[in-house]
């Protein structure tokens, strides 16, 4: 099933959603010192700016206060790897959204991505527009579509990164369209915008975090949605389905905590409680609003199976795609 099906066939009781009762004991005093959140991507990034929001709702929270730490390298493996070798106590967060492209990309990572984490909830899901600089021309995905026809293997795109949510939006977009465009990583988000805004590159699906003030200021201009419909912020934006694509080109971008393997299950259960208070917050929910975030409510169990299908998904991405791994 892919992404878009399954954003669409969650369900979640409003039990779940309700802050659950009374937990075991050895969850009851956690926390009692600080909790720190590694991003592995650099400050200004999409899991970085969610992490930042939720750290300071659970610090409100709970008392105690949570930290972000950003540890960007390799494709996001040197942060994903520290929270996996971390102590299973509930102290070391993980907040990352790509650990199954990364898992997909790299034949010899550090640590096993099934084995070694826990899911615990997902934040939301954001749809990456894909954007290009009003000199290229293009008024509509069909014509970035159709100037790739015309000269194959002419157009190139920028990601935030190999194996980030803006490169493998891009390849499900190419291997949709049916055209072929040569890749330009960067080391986040930002230096990838601005490689189209001068129209150095011909696109870049980005989430609108990143796009927002530059589509408003007539920067860039957004093609499409890469989301199973048109998001509230930019709403006169088509999807890329009703741009004539297939339904697998759809590739939104999610965000959550995920914890080392053998983290109590209690205390799992304790942060994912308060992780739904804080995201019904009516500051967070604002706060998310304006970021183009859509609410993905799961349980730990419907969370774990959904990063297990995207970790499938990934590597059929890639097999079908020849992306060559490292």
């Amino acid at each position: 099933m892919n992404v878009r099906a399954r954003i669409q066939h969650v369900a979640l009781s409003a039990a779940i959603l309700a802050t659950a009762g009374a937990l075991p004991a050895s969850a009851q005093d956690w926390p009692n010192r600080n909790v720190t959140i590694v991003v592995p991507l650099g400050a200004g990034s999409a899991s970085d700016i969610m992490a930042r929001v939720m750290a300071e709702q659970l610090t409100k929270q709970l008392g105690q206060t949570f930290v972000v730490e950003n540890r960007p390298g390799a494709g996001g493996t040197i942060g994903a790897n520290q929270v996996a070798k971390a102590a299973p106590d509930g102290y070391t967060l993980l907040t990352y959204g790509a650990l199954g492209t990364s898992n997909a990309l790299y034949s010899k990572l550090p640590y096993d991505t099934l084995a070694d984490f826990t899911p615990v909830i997902p934040f939301g899901v954001q749809p990456l527009s894909i954007v290009a600089a009003p000199s290229k021309g293009y008024k509509t995905l069909g014509d970035l579509i159709a100037a790739g026809k015309a000269k194959p293997g002419s157009l190139n795109y920028t990601s935030a990164g190999v194996g980030t949510a803006s490169h493998f939006a891009a390849v499900r977009f190419l291997v949709s369209a049916g055209i072929e465009a040569q890749h330009i990583p960067f080391k986040g988000a930002a230096e990838a915008v601005t490689e189209v805004m001068t129209g150095r590159a011909d696109f870049s699906p980005q989430i609108f975090t990143t796009t927002l003030p530059l589509l408003r200021d007539g920067k860039l201009v957004a093609l499409a949605v890469s989301a199973p419909k048109r998001t509230s912020i930019m709403p006169e934006v088509p999807t890329t389905i009703e741009a004539g694509l297939k339904s697998d080109s759809v590739y939104p971008f999610y965000s959550g905590f995920f914890v080392p393997a053998k983290t109590p299950r209690a205390v799992v259960e304790k942060l994912h409680q308060e992780t739904v208070k804080a995201l019904q917050a009516p500051a967070v929910q604002e706060r998310l609003k304006t970021l183009g975030v859509e609410p993905m409510p799961m349980s730990v169990e419907q969370f774990d199976k959904f990063f297990r299908d995207d970790v499938a998904e990934a590597a059929a991405l890639v097999k079908s795609a020849k992306i060559p791994t490292q």
